[in-house]
């Protein structure tokens, strides 16, 4: 007797800098963002890494992953990975590899995770400009210890 088709549930999402594998297997994630902090725009985000984990399903699946602009309908980017899952036991990491990704503007942008046309999470990635310093330098140098 074969298990029927179920749909799997996404344990995470996480947007990061990049994502690599350890010699034992498990997975470092370095930089996870809350948000992106930038001078200006627009700008050019070199490599984003969007880190996926799939379990409780049955079945083969069609993960497609977009990175919405402030708008909420354009589509910065998109990549779709086809994936299986034997048993609901089983666990499936899928990373989507965004490369030289362009933010003309500043403001909430959002990322999308569906699997077989079925929207399983969306959540912010806000994009905000870094305060400008008012005295042309990172620190007062003309402070002097108090007592």
């Amino acid at each position: 007797m074969t298990d029927a088709r179920i749909l799997p549930d996404l344990q995470c999402s996480l947007i990061c800098e990049d994502v690599r594998p350890e010699a034992n297997g498990n997975i470092i994630l370095i930089g996870v963002l809350n948000q992106i902090v930038v001078p200006q725009v627009p700008v050019m985000a070199n490599k984003l890494a969007c880190f996926n984990r799939w379990t409780a399903g049955v079945g083969e699946f069609n993960e497609v992953v977009k990175l919405l602009a402030p708008d909420q309908s354009t589509v910065v980017r998109e990549n779709a990975l086809a994936f299986s899952l034997e048993n609901p036991g089983m666990i499936r990491t899928n990373v989507h590899l965004f490369q030289n990704v362009e933010f003309t503007a500043a403001g909430v942008y959002y990322v999308e995770v569906t699997v077989d046309d079925v929207l399983k999470l969306r959540y912010p990635l806000p994009l905000v400009m870094m305060p400008q310093d008012q005295n042309g330098g990172g620190s007062d140098a003309n402070a002097s210890e108090q007592n």
